[in-house]
C-alpha cells in the first residue's frame, strides 16, 4: 500500500503505512515491557539510526478520548525503544521533534498481544556470529573500533572486545556455537590472536576449564607487565627492541603481558651491565650482572670498615645538622612547608647523607681484589652488592698473619715416620728412646695422645665456666658467618645458613629481609679486620652485647621450611615451640595478597579465608565470583584484619598442667635415669612425629 502523511482529519484506516510527527507519538499503556530500555540499548539505537535509519517501522494506534474522539496523537503499541532513541537524536539538536516516522497503522490486532509478540517471537543473534560479522566489518570495510562504535551506538572499548572475540580461532568459535565453551572460556582465548596456540591449549584442557585455567596456560611461555623484568625494562623499550606485548581485553592484566621473555632477559641483562660498568669504575676488579643473586658463588664478603671524618667534614655535618633542625622546626614533612624551604631542606639533608657516608669504606686491597654483583630485585629496582672477593684472591685482599711454626709443640710437615713403617708399632717406643737429636719434632702419635688429654681437660673446664663457653661459642659461630673461617674455632659446631631465595620468590628483598640485613652488616662493620683477633673483641664486649652477637649468629640458622622431600617434624615441632616463646606475629610483616596468597590458592581456600577474616555473610557475597576477581575482592577484605592461612600461625602457650603433691614431694627420686631416659621419651616421640606429620 502507498504510505500517506498522517492528517489529524483522517480516518484512521487498519493496515496502512503513515507518517506520523515524533511529537505525535506516545508510548503505549498496553506495551508489554515494563521494564523499561536501558541507557545502553537506546544509545545503540539512536546510532544506528543516525548512520541507518529507521530500518523497521513503529507499529502504532490512534489516541481516543473516553467518548471515542481520536485526540490526534498515536500510541507505539511495537517500537517505543526506536520512539525514545528518536527522542534522544532531537533531545541532541540532530532532527526536530516534528521529524516524520515511519510508523504501521493497526486497529484490528489486540495492542497488547503485537507488543507481547514483537518481545517473544524472535530469535536473537548468537554472538559469534555478531563477533564474526564485527570483525568482517573492521577487515572488509576497513573500518575502526570508533567508527564501528559509532554507527551501532557502543563504546570504542565494547568493539575492541568483540573484534578480538571475532579474531578467535574459527574451531573454537564453532565450539562455542555448540555451547561447548561458555562466553568466559572463550573470552580467555582472545588473549592472544595466535589461532594455533588457542587451538594447542584447548586440545590440553581436561576437566577444569576454569578461565583462569586457560588464561594462565595461554601465557605460559610470557611475562607478566608485573614481573620486575618488564619493570625494569619498561614496555617501551621492549617494543622498541621489536617486542610484542599482549593485552587482555576482557579482565585487569596490568599492562599486558610481554611475549618474548628471551628478549626481555637480554635487556634487562644488558641494563644491569650498564650499571655493573659504572660500579667498576669504583675501582673493583670486577663487577658482574646477574637477574637473580648467585647464591652458590662461594665467596666471601667483606664489609667496610668505620672510617673517621676529617675535622672539617666533621664541623660542616654539625653546622648542617643545626641548620636542617632550625629549618624543619615547626613542620612535620615536607609537603606543609613552602616549597623553596622544603627543597633546601632536602638539599641539607642529601648533604648530610653524603657526607656520613663517609663514616665507613672498603678497604684499598678488598676493592683492588674484589668484585661487586649487580642483581635485580624484585620489585624491579637493581640492588648493588658490593665487598665480594673471589677464593684465589682472599690473601690478597686480607692477607692472614703466617703461623710461626715454631715452639716445642710445633710439627715439621716434611717429618715422615719412616721408623713406624720399617720396625712397626712394637718398636716405636725404643726409636723414640733411642733418637734423642736435638730439636726433632715429637711423633704424630704421641701428639694425639697428648692432645687428646688436653681435649678432654678443655671439655671438662669448659663445662664448669658457663661464661667462657659462651664466649667460646660465640667465637666459633662468628668466625666461620661473618669470616668463613671454619678452622677459626676450636668447638666442633658448624653453623648452616639456609638460603631463602630460591623458596620464595623476591623474599630477600622484604622488609623483613632488609632488617636482617642491615643487622648483619651492623655487627660486620665493628668486626676486628683480622680473623685472630677476633677472640679479643669477643672477650671485650660487655655481657648484654655478647648475648646479642650470639643471639644474632643463631637467629642466621633458624631454618623452619616445610619441604615436600624433607620430612623433619621434629624440627618443625621444635620451630613453633619457638615462636610461641617469641610470641612470634606475622601479621606484623605478611598479608594476604593475590600473589602472596589468594591468587595461588583455590577458590573454596578463598572463601574460608574470608570467612574466618571477616564473615560468612561476606564470604557467600563473593562465592559465586570468579576467581581472579573472588581473589581481588579478598584481598581488598582481608586488609588490616590480620588473618593469617594455618602455616603462619603462631600456637597459643601451652597451659602448664597442675603437679600432684605426691610427685612434688617424690623430687628427683622419681625420675629415669639417663640410661633409661631415651626409652621412656621414645613413646613421647613417636607420638609428636605422628602429630607434626599431620
Amino acid at each position: 500500500m502507498n504510505a500517506v502523511t498522517e492528517t489529524v482529519a483522517a480516518e484512521p484506516v487498519s493496515g496502512i503505512e503513515i507518517f506520523v510527527p515524533l511529537a505525535k507519538l506516545k508510548k503505549s499503556p498496553r506495551n508489554a515491557r515494563k521494564v523499561p530500555h536501558g541507557e545502553a540499548a537506546i544509545e545503540a539505537l539512536a546510532a544506528s539510526i543516525q548512520h541507518k535509519g529507521l530500518i523497521q517501522n513503529l507499529v502504532i494506534e490512534p489516541e481516543a478520548k473516553e467518548d471515542g474522539t481520536p485526540t490526534g496523537y498515536y500510541l507505539v503499541t511495537a517500537g517505543e525503544g526506536r520512539r525514545l532513541a528518536m527522542l534522544l537524536r532531537a533531545k541532541r539538536k540532530q532532527i526536530k521533534k516534528s521529524e516524520p516516522v515511519r510508523c504501521w497503522l493497526d486497529t484490528q490486532n489486540d495492542p497488547s498481544e503485537i507488543s507481547l509478540d514483537e518481545n517473544v517471537t524472535r530469535t536473537p543473534m548468537h554472538p559469534a556470529d555478531q563477533f564474526e560479522r564485527f570483525a568482517e566489518l573492521s577487515n572488509d570495510k576497513g573500518w575502526g573500533a570508533q567508527e564501528i562504535g559509532a554507527r551501532f551506538g557502543v563504546s570504542a572499548a565494547v568493539v575492541k572486545q568483540r573484534l578480538r572475540l571475532g579474531a578467535v580461532s574459527p574451531k573454537l568459535l564453532q565450539v562455542y556455537r555448540e555451547d561447548g565453551l561458555t562466553l568466559d572460556q572463550l573470552m580467555a582465548f582472545a588473549i592472544t590472536e595466535d589461532h594455533a596456540r588457542q587451538e594447542q591449549v584447548f586440545e590440553g584442557l581436561h576437566h577444569n576449564r576454569e578461565p583462569w585455567i586457560i588464561r594462565r596456560d595461554m601465557t605460559a611461555s610470557n611475562v607478566p607487565a608485573t614481573d620486575r623484568r618488564a619493570v625494569f625494562v619498561g614496555a617501551d623499550a621492549y617494543v622498541e627492541a621489536g617486542g610484542n606485548i599482549i593485552r587482555d581485553l576482557f579482565s585487569e592484566d596490568r599492562g599486558g603481558f610481554f611475549e618474548d621473555a628471551g628478549l626481555l632477559d637480554m635487556l634487562a641483562i644488558e641494563k644491569l651491565r650498564e650499571i655493573a660498568g659504572t660500579v667498576q669504575a669504583e675501582g673493583w676488579t670486577w663487577a658482574e650482572a646477574h637477574i637473580d643473586y648467585p647464591h652458590a658463588h662461594g665467596m666471601r664478603r667483606f664489609y667496610p670498615e668505620p672510617v673517621a671524618l676529617t675535622d672539617e667534614d666533621e664541623a660542616r655535618l654539625e653546622a648542617l645538622s643545626t641548620e636542617h633542625d632550625e629549618l624543619a622546626e615547626g613542620y612535620s614533612s615536607y609537603d606543609e612547608m613552602p616549597q623553596d624551604m622544603a627543597e633546601k631542606l632536602e638539599a641539607i639533608s642529601d648533604e648530610i647523607d653524603a657526607i656520613s657516608e663517609k663514616r665507613s669504606a672498603y678497604d684499598a686491597n678488598v676493592i683492588a681484589h674484589g668484585g661487586v654483583f649487580v642483581v635485580l630485585n624484585h620489585d624491579g629496582v637493581p640492588r648493588l652488592e658490593r665487598g665480594f672477593v673471589r677464593p684465589e684472591d682472599e690473601a690478597l685482599a686480607d692477607p692472614q698473619p703466617e703461623d710461626a711454626g715454631e715452639g716445642p709443640d710445633a710439627i715439621d710437615p716434611d717429618a715422615v715416620e719412616d721408623e713406624r713403617a720399617e720396625h712397626g708399632d712394637e718398636d716405636e717406643q725404643e726409636i723414640e728412646e733411642e733418637d734423642e737429636e736435638p730439636g726433632k719434632p715429637i711423633s704424630d702419635s704421641l701428639n694425639r695422645d697428648l692432645s687428646a688429654y688436653r681435649t678432654l681437660a678443655l671439655r671438662v673446664g669448659l663445662a664448669e665456666r658457663p661464661d667462657l663457653a659462651l664466649i667460646a661459642l660465640t667465637h666459633t659461630l662468628t668466625a666461620q658467618l661473618f669470616y668463613s673461617y671454619a678452622e677459626a674455632g676450636c668447638l666442633e659446631v658448624r653453623p648452616t645458613v639456609t638460603p631463602l631465595g630460591s623458596h620464595a620468590d623476591g623474599i630477600e628483598d622484604t622488609p623483613l629481609a632488609v632488617r636482617a640485613s642491615d643487622a648483619h652488616e651492623a655487627w660486620a662493620k665493628r668486626m676486628p679486620r683480622d680473623v685472630a683477633d677476633l677472640w679479643s673483641f669477643i672477650v671485650g664486649l660487655d655481657d648484654a652485647q655478647r648475648l646479642a652477637l650470639l643471639a644474632h649468629c643463631a637467629s642466621r640458622t633458624v631454618n623452619a621450611l616445610r619441604l615436600p622431600w624433607d620430612r623433619k617434624p621434629r624440627s618443625l615441632q621444635t620451630a613453633d615451640r619457638l615462636a610461641t616463646a617469641l610470641a612470634l606475629d606475622m601479621a606484623k610483616d605478611w598479608t594476604p595478597t593475590v600473589d602472596s596468597y589468594l591468587g595461588r590458592v583455590t577458590k573454596a581456600h578463598i572463601v574460608a579465608a574470608v570467612t574466618e577474616g571477616v564473615s560468612d555473610d561476606v564470604a557467600r557475597r563473593i562465592a559465586d565470583m570468579k576467581k581472579p576477581d573472588m581473589a581481588h575482592a579478598a584481598e581488598q577484605l582481608l586488609a588490616g584484619t590480620g588473618w593469617l592461612p594455618a602455616i603462619l600461625r603462631t600456637p597459643e602457650p601451652e597451659a602448664k598442667q597442675p603437679v600432684p603433691v605426691e610427685q612434688e614431694d617424690a623430687g628427683t627420686a622419681e625420675q629415669p635415669s639417663e640410661a633409661e631416659a631415651p626409652e621412656a621419651r621414645a613413646g613421647d616421640d613417636e607420638a609428636a612425629y605422628a602429630v607434626a606429620a599431620e
